[in-house]
């Protein structure tokens, strides 16, 4: 099912902004047992986002009660929210918009995921670079055409997510997850100040880590860092955390943190 404004329907304008110029930003979330996992933590996401977009107006105690709602029609699956900017203006100047437009989606769980727990997952480099820019840089932002092209290589391969660069060759994510790796007690994550998206569970992970006894950092690191790792491991909202064997030519058998985390995520 699809609600745009809080009412049952699968169309938008044409003018606005979200499909005219990308204008927007979006969050994706887990529902079990008809309840949004981290609800307010998605709701503050989008609002930062917003703030981040210069885009006001966001009705954040409707919104909340709408994600509440679309969570009670499925059981269990993903709720996708979408804010746009909204329709008005000219050109790329967003005067006259009056107020943003929201758009939840319902949509099953990805059943690969359970696969992938019992197996883990193998990464390979993408050929696809991310734009530094510390203006957009962390937020989900609705311009993903750099994911898109990344996900069009993986497709084409035979690893099961990519292995994401920025363009001066610093290790920075996945296609559609944030990145870990362990050597010893040392926990490390990519700094995403320049590229990337600050996700939901990398953000949970980096506050659970210190109360479970682990060292973190986020880091600016070549993706030769990997190779001395003693584990990696990806996260995201739907995952949520699953370990890796294998980047490239480096292979990793350790599960040690990843099974830790699992029940806390």
């Amino acid at each position: 099912m699809i609600w745009v404004n809080g009412e049952p329907q699968a169309q938008i304008a044409t003018g606005d902004r979200g499909l005219q110029f990308g204008d927007g930003c979006f969050t994706t979330a887990r529902i079990r047992s008809g309840q949004v996992d981290h609800l307010e933590a998605h709701v503050a996401r989008l609002q930062q986002a917003c703030d981040r977009l210069m885009i006001a107006g966001l009705e954040v105690v409707a919104l909340t009660q709408q994600m509440r709602e679309a969570a009670q029609r499925q059981r269990d699956g993903v709720l996708k929210v979408i804010v746009t900017r909204g329709s008005g203006g000219r050109g790329y100047s967003a005067a006259g918009c009056r107020q943003p437009t929201t758009i939840l989606s319902l949509s099953p769980a990805p059943l690969h995921y359970a696969a992938w727990q019992t197996r883990g997952v193998t990464l390979a480099t993408s050929p696809v670079r991310l734009s530094r820019n510390s203006l957009l840089a962390g937020i989900k932002h609705l311009n993903r055409l750099e994911q898109v092209m990344i996900r069009a290589h993986l497709d084409g391969g035979d690893a099961d997510e990519a292995l994401v660069l920025d363009t001066d060759g610093w290790l920075v994510e996945c296609c559609a997850a944030n990145l870990f790796w362990r050597k010893g007690k040392q926990v490390y994550t990519p700094d995403l100040s320049l590229a990337g998206v600050t996700g939901l569970m990398r953000e949970h992970i980096l506050t659970l880590l210190p109360e479970l006894g682990w060292q973190a950092s986020s880091v600016l690191a070549p993706p030769e860092a990997l190779a001395a790792a003693d584990e990696v491991f990806i996260c995201n909202a739907l995952m949520p955390v699953l370990s890796v064997t294998r980047i490239n030519q480096w292979h990793y058998a350790s599960r040690e943190l990843a099974d830790q985390l699992r029940p806390h995520c």
